[in-house]
C-alpha cells in the first residue's frame, strides 16, 4: 500500500485546513486509517482514525469537536477536516492504513503501512 498525504500549509490560529491522504495498491475499503502527528521536539501522537466501513470513528481528546476524518472508498482517499486550529496543532501530520482492525488504534505499532507526512504550521 502506497499512502501519499497532502493538503499541509501555513493558517493563523482559528483557521481552518482539509488534509488528504490517497492511497492505491490495495483495496481501500478493507483499511482502516488512521492520522498521526509529530510536532517538533516531540513523540509522534494519535489524531483520529476512521474504519474501513466509514461508520466509526475516534479522536485524540487534543482534537475531538475540532477535528473530523472521513473517507470515499471510491476516491481512494481519507480525510481529516481541521477547524479552530490551534499553534499547538502545529505538526507534520501522516496517515497510516491497518489490515488488521487493531482495537489499539491509537497506537503506531498497529498500522502496517505509513504516509510521508504533510506539515501544517498555525500561527498566532
Amino acid at each position: 500500500v502506497q499512502l501519499q498525504a497532502y493538503g499541509g500549509g501555513l493558517v493563523q490560529a482559528g483557521g481552518f485546513l482539509r488534509l488528504s491522504c490517497a492511497a492505491s495498491g490495495r483495496t481501500f475499503r478493507t483499511l482502516d486509517m488512521g492520522w498521526f502527528r509529530q510536532a517538533p521536539g516531540k513523540e509522534r501522537e494519535f489524531v483520529a482514525v476512521i474504519r474501513r466501513s466509514g461508520l466509526i470513528t475516534n479522536y485524540a481528546d487534543s482534537v475531538k469537536g475540532r477535528f473530523t476524518i472521513s473517507r470515499d472508498n471510491a476516491k481512494n482517499t481519507v480525510y481529516l477536516q481541521m477547524s479552530s486550529l490551534k499553534p499547538e496543532d502545529t505538526a507534520v501530520y501522516y496517515c497510516a492504513a491497518d489490515e488488521d482492525y487493531s482495537s489499539t488504534y491509537y497506537r503506531e505499532v498497529s498500522y502496517d503501512y505509513w504516509g510521508q507526512g504533510t506539515l501544517v504550521t498555525v500561527s498566532s
